[in-house]
């Protein structure tokens, strides 16, 4: 049904744009007076050479002069008006766009996340050109079309049957700018591709510039980045190429329309059908006619890469996120309880599952370690926990109700986590633990570091907790950088600890100093620990063995240890 027909563009992008309507109108209202202005340069010529040179009539050209300078001041004016209304206009739909978009992709599920990381934010670039077309070369030339019936209306009564010259040209410059068209959408999708596999390359090797140095991988990123540098340029190469056609038969299509106007005027002035100012003023006002279409032209390739950018962009924004059906519960506390019932669940784009019918009941303040070899499933447990990811088949409960029920942002300031891989960001050690949550205030966040054993070295630091840290918390050490995620978990007090190998780049020592104030810190939590480290086994006082994403074994520690003795590797050998 015509009713039911999807909208031309997605709320996310026409929303901030009806908000500023009325800003775009104004837009709009001055570029149609700079249009009317560039007209009377036409007729101000046209009186000079019929009225005021054969009348030498130097009163009536001082009037014109003035006039034409009234007319110059108001077009200066209205022209830096234009501007900022355009520039107020586009940064608040910039703003806008910008956060909508973050927003989401901070909100996407982990199992609808494609393309690598360079790729993602190699997109997010794509923002600029969608401010651009939205802002004043779109604006102009839309404007600019009723005017040009306008001018060409204006030429007829000047100059009679001169008039065919500007007919003649408008539809050849849209013809072509019609034909190329198709040309440049295939192409700006290509350079939009290559280019995101630029970024890619780049991100990747920046992003792992340490590694790529001691393992000797420089040669491989080498030839990749080789090999996207020259699909990129010589795909824009191309896209340039086709663009530039239809710029160029443009320009020459006004050269040729300026010439033909000028020996059909004077054909025109000898037969007496036209004055010598008509004829300048039409010729005046055929660049008037064909400079917009120019503008046209180009603004179509900019409209295929907009467009691209735009299908780009919208698919992100079509993507699942997490609380999609409704905001979710919003408990103001948690006991604990966690509970995985008939569990199952494999990876997006794997062929075995992870983890096959996991039953597993933890009470409220239980501490409990879940061991097994590579792959066995226990960081996916974890993940599915927090609600990165949701079960297959089976759910996952915590306090009785289903994770995936909870509104998950607010769910997780319950759940402190310490993640396999040690991620910091860019900022201070203070920004790294209270990481901007409100409940997390200067003596939390001194409490939680001195139990993760932070507080010990950044105390003899210089700049102490305003340390400024490179990406990932280069310049620390991993033990360091493993103690401030642990501290960033414990800020908060949360009923809910998830440890994925809290230790693993801890000497022995600091080790031994973080287990016994956890002890101490988590003797009313639930704590869920993953570790291949024997001695952090004196946190919890039962063990789950996985095997192949099955359960082999569950009981009390001492029990299990016992049971690993005499079967050290046959099961379930301790490792992650």
């Amino acid at each position: 049904m015509v009713g039911d027909r999807a909208p031309l563009f997605s709320e996310w992008l026409m929303a901030p744009i009806r908000r500023n309507k009325w800003v775009y109108a104004r837009v709009a209202l001055a570029a149609a007076m700079i249009s009317i202005f560039a007209l009377v340069t036409s007729l101000f010529s046209m009186t000079v050479y019929d009225r005021v040179i054969p009348n030498n009539a130097m009163s009536s050209l001082t009037a014109l002069a003035i006039g034409m300078g009234i007319v110059v001041i108001f077009d200066f004016v209205l022209k830096i008006l234009r501007g900022y209304f355009v520039d107020v206009a586009g940064a608040d739909v910039d703003s806008d766009i910008g956060d909508r978009v973050f927003d989401r992709i901070l909100a996407l599920r982990m199992e609808a996340r494609q393309g690598s990381t360079g790729a993602l934010s190699g997109l997010m670039r794509e923002l600029e050109s969608l401010r651009d077309f939205f802002a004043s070369a779109t604006l102009t030339a839309i404007v600019d079309v009723p005017f040009i019936l306008l001018t060409i209306f204006l030429m007829w009564v000047i100059g009679g049957s001169i008039v065919i010259v500007p007919l003649i040209a408008v539809p050849v410059v849209i013809l072509t700018a019609w034909l190329t068209n198709p040309a440049l959408d295939r192409m700006s999708s290509q350079v939009l591709r290559h280019g995101l596999n630029k970024q890619s390359v780049l991100v990747e090797a920046i992003g792992g510039l340490e590694a790529v140095k001691v393992t000797g991988a420089a040669n491989l990123l080498r030839r990749r980045w080789s090999v996207a540098v020259r699909e990129h340029a010589g795909t824009a190469l191309k896209q340039r190429l086709v663009s530039t056609i239809g710029v160029t038969v443009a320009g020459s299509v006004q050269t040729v329309a300026y010439a033909a106007i000028i020996v059909m005027g004077v054909s025109m002035i000898a037969d007496s059908k036209m004055t010598m100012g008509g004829l300048i003023a039409c010729s005046i006002l055929s660049g008037r006619v064909l400079a917009p279409l120019a503008q046209i032209a180009q603004l179509l390739t900019r409209l295929n890469t907009t467009r691209v950018a735009y299908r780009a962009l919208d698919e992100i924004m079509q993507q699942p996120t997490e609380n999609e059906e409704g905001q979710g519960l919003r408990l103001t506390s948690l006991k604990g309880g966690i509970e995985l019932r008939n569990l199952s669940f494999k990876y997006p784009g794997a062929q075995n599952k992870t983890l096959d019918g996991i039953n597993i009941t933890i009470q409220p303040g239980e501490k409990v370690a879940l061991l097994g070899r590579v792959g066995s499933g226990k960081s996916t447990i974890a993940r599915l926990v927090m609600g990165l990811y949701p079960a297959d088949e089976g759910v996952v409960l915590l306090d009785g109700n289903a994770v995936r029920a909870h509104d998950l942002n607010h769910m997780r300031r319950y759940v402190g986590a310490v993640l396999q891989d040690t991620v910091l960001f860019t900022g201070s050690i203070r920004d790294n633990i209270c990481l901007g949550r409100p409940w997390v205030d200067e003596n939390e966040m001194i409490r939680a570091a001195t139990v993760s054993g932070t507080h010990q070295f950044a105390g003899s630091l210089v700049n102490g907790y305003e340390l400024q840290l490179a990406d990932r918390g280069e310049g620390l050490s991993g033990g360091q950088r493993q103690s401030i995620a642990v501290a960033r978990a414990l800020a908060g007090k949360p009923p809910v600890l998830i440890l994925d190998e809290p230790s693993s780049a801890m000497d022995p020592q600091t080790e031994g100093q973080l287990i016994a104030a956890l002890q101490a810190e988590a003797a009313d939590r639930t704590v869920l620990l993953i570790t291949h480290h024997p001695s952090l086994l004196a946190l919890v006082s039962r063990i789950i063995l996985l095997d192949k994403g099955k359960v082999i074994a569950d009981g009390p520690r001492e029990a299990i240890l016992k049971q690993l003795t005499r079967q050290p590797v046959k099961e379930a050998a301790p490792a992650q």
